[in-house]
């Protein structure tokens, strides 16, 4: 099939590994082949999938009964030894409560990556890729009014080399917001925007578990919206878009 050769590389184009060019000509294929698309975007959900499960650790109730019996099994050597013990044990469960609660976090904030990542691939693999198709930030704002519960601005882009080709209606968590689809030489940018009611508790100031993915991203809130910047460009590209809408939201 004319797809084989495409299908080889797969594994190495969502992990980025490609030369820039087979990368360019690899994501012109998947904007015409809906098969390779969406073996893509399994691949993507699956390496996710794999990527928040290797991080999930909990000390087991066995594991704590076996430290609790090897520190008691100990003879009483003295009243300050028996306090030494006991202290000794409450930093072990506590540094392992703290690990769970951690780790918890970690996921939680692993997950809602992984579905920017995931919505950001589906959109790329969709024969329709936005809903309202348009340059102009006047036209494509005012197509979200009652569409979904809250307003944003956009960034004028003149003197930039990104291109606004249109947005569409989105869901994160069952609540409704906008993606707007953004182009820089040939790299396609999804700019997401939610209502961060939901999102803060699972989010942290610290976005640096954003390089566990396959592509760039930034995230921030302001003004009760939380912003995704996610695409295959470079890092220093995502910035310079984010910082486009941090200056439009000021």
């Amino acid at each position: 099939m004319v797809c084989d050769s495409w299908k080889l590389k797969l594994d190495a184009y969502v992990d980025g590994e490609l030369p820039s060019e087979e990368m360019r000509a690899f994501d012109g294929h998947l904007r015409s082949c809906p098969s390779c698309a969406a073996d893509a975007l399994a691949l993507v959900q699956m390496k996710r999938s794999l990527q928040t499960a290797g991080k999930r650790f909990a000390p087991s109730a066995e594991f704590r009964a076996r430290m609790q019996q090897r520190m008691t099994a100990k003879p009483r050597r003295s009243a300050a030894f028996a306090w030494m013990t006991a202290i000794v044990f409450a930093a072990i469960l506590l540094a392992a409560g703290l690990t769970t609660y951690s780790g918890r976090e970690r996921v939680r904030m692993l997950r809602v990556y992984s579905e920017i990542a995931d919505l950001h691939v589906a959109t790329l693999a969709s024969s329709s890729p936005v809903d309202v198709v348009s340059t102009d930030r006047h036209t494509v704002k005012p197509w979200f009014q009652g569409k979904i519960p809250f307003a944003f601005d956009l960034p004028e882009l003149q003197g930039t080399d990104f291109t606004l080709l249109g947005g569409r209606m989105t869901y994160l968590d069952q609540s409704p917001g906008a993606q707007l689809i953004y182009e820089l030489r040939k790299h396609h940018i999804s700019v997401f925007i939610f209502r961060d009611r939901g999102l803060q508790s699972k989010l942290s100031a610290d976005s640096s578990l954003t390089k566990d993915l396959s592509f760039s991203m930034e995230t921030w809130s302001h003004g009760g919206l939380r912003y995704f910047v996610i695409g295959d460009a470079g890092a220093p590209d995502i910035d310079r878009l984010a910082q486009l809408f941090r200056s439009a939201g000021s």
